[in-house]
This record gives structure tokens, C-alpha cells and sequence, in this order.
């Protein structure tokens, strides 16, 4: 599931024209593999 959100955001950063919505989605990024390493602490 982290690797589909990593992906849509990759996604939404790279077809973005908005500088604003660029950078949160790299932003969000960052929260996607923070969650991805709690999870694997979690397994």
C-alpha cells in the first residue's frame, strides 16, 4: 500500500504545473516513507 501512495505521488509531483502543489506532494513523499519505515518496525 506505502509503495501505490509513493507512486501516486510521484505521480502527482511530476504532472503538477504548480509549484505549491509540487512541493506537497514531495512533502508528502517524505510522510510516505516515514509511515513505510514504522511499518516494518511494526512487522
Amino acid at each position: 500500500m506505502m509503495q501505490e501512495f509513493n507512486r501516486e505521488s510521484n505521480t502527482i509531483a511530476s504532472k503538477s504545473v504548480n509549484e505549491k502543489i509540487t512541493s506537497l506532494a514531495i512533502n508528502l513523499k517524505v510522510i510516505i516513507e516515514q509511515i513505510r519505515e514504522q511499518v516494518q518496525n511494526i512487522e
